[in-house]
């Protein structure tokens, strides 16, 4: 498949620069086609009978089997949610943290991270690594690193700046468990969940599937609490309530996940061409070049695929004025930039669209 082929499969493609997959990436026509033919299986069947039922669990597999071989894994470590958000929140939950333990992250952490942190109990360290030098990063979180400390939490690639956090590295020289939200990295660059603990998934970022939908990478199941039982934790349930845990990391499954919304999601992932990564990176490092000749562009270049810079005007009133104009970017809130998302599908034609959206 060429670029332009792959760009004819978006049909948002057709009127907009699309650059804003760290938000929602688009959605391809061969994923809108699957989630309708499986919405009119589901109503041919009823949604019931054993043959339904049937599909619907042979779907959650081979999607479970697609979403771990992407990062890794295997698929008895990984757990269908609906975002990454409650991947974060079935881990920090489970980790049972209380009063007098430690959480070390950063300062560029999505909310969908920090909030769960903010109610477990713990008091959590935050590192200071927003618009710092990468480099500095492992120093500055690990001597964030105490004696109370019970886990890292921190995304892989920051939300605002696209810095790619060392997150490996952390691991092997702290020994301690590893949360990962992996929200702006998996579909955007090369994934191996390697040695961390945990690692957050989600479906309707860069790996353009519909949305809601995510998954969870837990190495060691047995070593975390259920604190968010849904229907598929149990294997067997007593009249009073007790059960008996499902095998694996099934068993932190989130609640119904809809199949049009799964069938939709292998579609996507099935699309993803070999050159995806190279290209998104190619691009985002084409975007920032062409934003820096007139504008400061935060972070340094060689990370991720976001590219967020500083407009001349308000940020808000520019993402709208750009949105008016065709070009589909986000404000950061609080930060004074302007954010685009460069993802395989975008090409020099956006990039331009963009910039010169933004001097107008």
């Amino acid at each position: 498949m060429t670029h332009a082929e792959a760009r004819a499969l978006f049909p948002v493609l057709d009127r907009y620069a699309y650059l804003n997959a760290g938000t929602l990436g688009p959605l391809a026509r061969t994923t809108l086609e699957a989630m309708e033919e499986r919405a009119r299986y589901d109503q041919e069947q009823g949604r019931g009978g054993k043959a339904w039922f049937e599909s619907m669990l042979e779907l959650r597999v081979r999607v479970r089997q697609k979403v771990a071989d992407l990062i890794g894994a295997t698929p008895e470590t990984l757990a269908l949610t609906s975002s990454t958000t409650d991947g974060c929140n079935i881990v920090v939950a489970g980790l049972g943290l209380q009063p007098g333990d430690e959480v070390v992250t950063t300062n560029s952490e999505h909310p969908g991270l920090l909030l769960p942190l903010a109610v477990s109990g713990a008091t959590v360290r935050v590192a200071d690594v927003a618009n710092r030098p990468a480099a500095e990063a492992p120093e500055r979180i690990a001597s964030m690193v105490g004696p109370k400390t019970r886990l890292l939490a921190l995304s892989h690639v920051l939300w605002t700046t696209g810095q790619v956090m060392p997150v490996q590295e952390l691991k092997r020289e702290t020994g301690l468990p590893v949360l990962v939200d992996g929200a702006q990295s998996v579909g955007a660059i090369p994934v191996e969940v390697g040695e961390v603990d945990y690692y957050t998934v989600s479906g309707q970022k860069w790996l353009c599937g519909p949305e809601p939908l995510g998954a969870l990478y837990i190495r060691d199941p047995d070593s975390l609490r259920i604190a968010f039982p849904a229907y598929w934790a149990q294997a067997s349930i007593e009249p009073d309530g007790t059960f008996i845990p499902r095998e694996n990391a099934g068993r932190f499954d989130t609640g119904w996940i809809a199949t049009h919304m799964l069938a939709g999601w292998e579609a996507a992932l099935d699309l993803r061409p070999d050159w995806c990564f190279e290209r998104a990176a190619e691009v985002t490092e084409h975007c920032r070049r062409a934003l820096a000749e007139s504008y400061e562009v935060i972070g340094e270049p060689g990370q991720g695929t976001l590219a967020s810079f500083v407009p001349a005007g308000d940020p808000a009133e520019t993402a709208a004025q750009l949105y008016a104009r065709g070009v589909v970017v986000r404000d950061l809130p609080g930060t004074g930039w302007v954010r685009a998302s460069c993802g395989w599908w975008t090409n020099e034609d956006d990039v331009e669209r963009l910039v010169g959206g933004v001097n107008r």
